[in-house]
């Protein structure tokens, strides 16, 4: 029985060895590679050293847009944030406009190239208020301040949350509902 169990064994080697053909194909070298191949051409982001002179000079460039009043630019790290100010009566596709306008003028520039651009008017101004923070001698502080703002402002208030008020008499402040038996 073990003479049948090892000639089958080598069987079925033999028979799985012969299913495979070799192939004298290998993969390509890169040398025969007959791809296109292109190198990159976009500006490298740029190691930001002086963040108020990045600022300074990526506000510069978003005002030289026409169509934008203002800009207000935060360097954190290796990140510029730009806010922009525009028309408040313009239509929404034409503010989009702009700010697809400005990130163009930044895509060109080693520090723009890798900037956040937002016409939003409230983080505009919240944007301006983090600068004046910076300026005035408190960055963190300021940046605090207003992360913490914005977060308010972006956590949901749910109804089931809330807590009602209570009376003199311990009766909730809410109207009374009438409840179904």
């Amino acid at each position: 029985m073990g003479k049948w169990l090892v000639a089958a064994m080598l069987l079925c080697l033999l028979a799985t060895g012969c299913g495979t053909v070799a192939r004298n194909e290998t993969s390509p070298s890169p040398q025969n590679d007959d791809r296109v191949r292109a190198q990159q051409t976009a500006p490298r982001k740029k190691e930001i050293s002086s963040p108020k002179q990045v600022a300074a000079h990526l506000e510069l460039l978003a005002k030289q847009i026409p169509g934008v009043k203002g800009a207000h630019c935060v360097v954190m790290g290796n990140t510029a944030v730009v806010g922009i100010d525009v028309d408040g009566k313009l239509e929404r596709s034409r503010v989009g406009t702009l700010k697809y306008a400005v990130a163009e003028a930044f895509r060109k520039d080693p520090y723009g190239v890798d900037a956040i651009v937002t016409a939003d008017m409230d983080l505009a101004h919240r944007l301006q208020e983090v600068r004046a923070d910076w300026n005035r001698g408190r960055p963190v502080a300021g940046f605090a301040e207003e992360m913490a703002d914005i977060i308010g402002r972006i956590v949901p208030q749910l109804p089931r949350d809330t807590m009602p008020e209570r009376t003199r008499g311990h009766e909730e402040a809410s109207p009374k509902i009438n409840k179904p038996l």
